[in-house]
């Protein structure tokens, strides 16, 4: 492709960068845009699926029809085969009329399916079906229908992961995935950083007509190493705050540190694209962490019991256990464990800390603050709980605001709706 075509291109449909990896991507995007294929658009959350989708629609054969964008994970699972195919007056409690579905909306013109991922087996059944034979039922009907329409999926999430859980159909997954198409994450774009900040700090010096701000050299290296998370969603939303609130335009390292999220306020138990060591999720690797500590405490507490109740064996038990002992020395070297010391073991130990080490994210776990032997049996530590606790303070963080509280979990606001009333967190 031409360089004054692909920046035509990236004008039309907004897309600023010059990574390697961003053009690669939009020149696939206009190779299959000419074919009926169907298409799977992958990347992380922010990372500009749809405008991607927008640019295969418009280059396609069905450009002169309509363009639906569908967020999968925002519809609830109970009406969400309404939605897509529409229903029959009386198929359910409240269809007081029949309804066209988006699929039939879209007929002529393309269906753009974000966060695919997350929908039901079931749903997906239907659409492996529409995919193959082009034709689908109605809820509360009989009568096949015949549509052609452009199917464009995008997810932020492993789906060959998903197969192997059971959780997404292998065979619509081969069926979508005819030609697969990667956005790169803001991280590994390079300078394109600066770039964007430049784009939206002018957009919103002409929204809120105000002078844009401006980046110091040491505030531009800051930038280019922070790891955006969120990509692009989260550095619109970091140049809209400090472009509304800042006095001084010009912006150095220590202001813009400011407005960047330490990396203790990330959740890390619901972040699910970086495996860590022996490929388990981060989720998974956390939890197994905690209950590992967990049950070393409780062994701790066995063998402390152990040792009161019979002192005489009480340096033997220690040596034989020295790698839970390791940080109680002063025991090895008694014979027996003074009474005024028994109080030792009831210090509460440093709060829990997450850290994360550049380019991947690896939680460094402590033991929990105010974690007695004699409360070990009875704390929670089950995934339920550890997930109910954080989805209550994203909740709190953001004053209950669902779409904010999903996005910084890590999860869409269909299942974040679902874990609430499971939780009975209303």
């Amino acid at each position: 492709m031409q360089a004054a075509e692909l920046n035509h291109l990236k004008q039309q449909f907004n897309i600023v960068g010059n990574a390697l990896s961003l053009n690669r991507a939009i020149e696939i995007a206009t190779q299959v845009a000419l074919t009926e294929l169907s298409v799977l658009i992958s990347g992380e959350s922010g990372t500009g699926k749809e405008s991607f989708s927008k640019l295969i629609h418009s280059l396609s054969p069905y450009k002169h029809g309509k363009f639906i964008a569908i967020n999968c994970g925002a519809i609830p699972e109970g009406t969400i085969d309404s939605e897509l195919f529409g229903h029959e007056k009386g198929a359910f409690t409240g269809a007081a009329e029949a309804r066209k579905g988006y699929f039939e909306e879209a007929n002529g013109g393309t269906i753009f399916l974000d966060e695919i991922g997350e929908m039901p087996l079931g749903t997906q059944t239907k659409l492996l079906r529409v995919l193959e034979y082009g034709e689908f039922i109605k809820v509360g009907s009989s009568k096949i229908q015949k549509i052609k329409v452009r199917v464009i999926a995008a997810t932020n999430i492993d789906l060959l992961e998903a197969i192997d859980k059971g959780d997404f159909r292998e065979d619509l997954y081969y069926r979508l995935n005819t030609v697969p198409i990667h956005i790169p994450p803001l991280r590994e774009r390079g300078t394109d950083i600066t770039l964007l900040f430049l784009k939206f700090a002018t957009e919103f010096a002409d929204r809120y007509y105000i002078k844009p701000i401006q980046l110091t050299e040491d505030a531009q290296e800051l930038l280019l190493h922070y790891r955006f998370p969120g990509n692009i969603r989260q550095l619109k939303n970091l140049v809209e705050q400090i472009s509304v609130l800042e006095v001084d335009r010009t912006i150095n390292q220590q202001t813009l540190r400011n407005y960047l999220p330490p990396d203790q306020q990330v959740l890390p138990t619901l972040y699910r694209h970086t495996p860590t060591q022996e490929n388990l999720p981060e989720r998974e690797f956390l939890y197994k962490l905690l209950f590992e500590m967990k049950n070393d405490m409780q062994d701790l507490k066995g063998l402390v019991v152990e040792l009161l109740n019979s002192s005489t064996q009480g340096k033997e038990i220690i040596k034989n256990h020295a790698s839970i002992f390791k940080k109680l020395p002063s025991l090895l070297e008694n014979e027996a464990l003074p009474a005024a010391n028994r109080n030792f073991f009831q210090q509460p130990d440093p709060e829990p800390s997450y850290t994360y080490i550049k380019p991947s994210i690896s939680p460094s776990i402590q033991e929990p603050d105010e974690l007695t032997i004699a409360e070990t049996e009875e704390e929670d530590l089950s995934i339920e709980a550890k997930e109910k606790e954080l989805i209550i303070k994203a909740l709190d963080k953001f004053k209950h605001k669902r779409k904010k509280a999903a996005e910084v979990l890590g999860i869409s606001e269909r299942t974040l709706y679902r874990k609430i009333n499971e939780y009975n967190l209303e």
